[in-house]
């Protein structure tokens, strides 16, 4: 198996908000970067956004060092989402998942894989992490830029009524 290392971070300007994503992915002396933004969502739907992509990247089954600077990311990954699948998307409480329909997409992501997830702290000087937040900030702000903020308060209002509704905000933005 090729080995890759991953790097990945989303973030929001507010939360909810104009979201980004970015990525990094090495192999050997190959980088690949890749980013997206939508107009309205969360920084942990950004940051799930990010795992799905850089996984969704690879080709062939690798094996992948993951650097994120979400602890949501890596936990629910490594100690939640098997009890979810089991639970049929459940949380131990009965309550549906929150961002489901993500943490399905990267399940079926990391499938074929063989992932080993580190968390690194945001914004302590991490090259990969640092990297991959110009990325995410670099998306909002093309985000920002091909909206105007009469259209950005609308999606906002449209992203927050459908999470508060328990409807599927992504249904909403394609993401």
């Amino acid at each position: 198996m090729k080995q890759v290392i991953i790097h990945s971070d989303g973030g929001c300007h507010g939360n909810p908000g104009p979201g980004g994503w970015g990525v990094v992915l090495t192999y050997g002396e190959h980088k690949r970067e890749l980013s997206g933004g939508v107009p309205a969502t969360t920084n942990n739907r950004m940051e799930l956004q990010a795992a799905i992509a850089a996984l969704s990247a690879l080709k062939e089954p690798c094996e992948v060092e993951f650097h994120t600077d979400s602890q949501y990311v890596k936990n629910g990954v490594t100690k939640w989402m098997a009890n979810w699948k089991r639970n049929g998307w459940r949380t131990q409480a009965k309550q549906p998942v929150k961002n489901a329909d993500l943490w399905r997409e990267l399940s079926a992501a990391v499938a074929g894989h063989k992932v080993k997830w580190h968390w690194v702290k945001g914004h302590a000087g991490d090259a990969g992490n640092e990297r991959c937040d110009v990325l995410a900030n670099e998306a909002i702000a093309q985000v920002k830029k091909s909206h105007t903020k009469e259209q950005l308060k609308t999606l906002l209002a449209e992203f927050s009524a459908a999470e508060k509704a328990g409807g599927k905000p992504a249904d909403l933005f394609g993401n």
